[in-house]
């Protein structure tokens, strides 16, 4: 069965800096792009960065670009995302999505909670 399982995430303070872990089980994560999204308290899930199969990183928000990335580790068939100068307003659950032609899976979630 298809898992992603997302880990990384804690309790950090203002400007500190997190990688989130998103790691495929019976999936080749390589093969395919893979999407980070996240959910605060009352706000819809929000589409915050993504990879391509190719292993480009793209990140959406002006509030996220130049302060997250994405990358790979084929070899552990994980993909990150490394977050710096966090914010109180990136406190939210962490999503990791891959959408191959089968399917749609999605992980868990991590929490990252910021405090001032």
């Amino acid at each position: 069965q298809v898992q992603l399982v997302e880990s990384g995430g804690g309790f950090i303070q203002t400007g500190g800096s997190l990688r989130l872990s998103c790691t495929g089980s019976e999936i080749v994560l390589s093969m395919y792009a893979t999407d980070w999204y996240r959910q605060a308290p009352g706000k819809p899930r929000e589409l915050v960065a993504g990879i391509s199969y190719g292993g480009r990183s793209s990140v959406y928000g002006d509030s996220l670009k130049g302060r997250f990335t994405c990358s790979r580790d084929n070899a552990k068939n994980t993909v990150y995302l490394d977050m710096i100068s966090l914010k109180p307003e990136d406190t939210a659950v962490y999503y990791c999505h891959v959408g191959t032609s089968q399917a749609n899976y999605w992980g868990q979630g991590t929490q990252v909670t910021v405090s001032s």
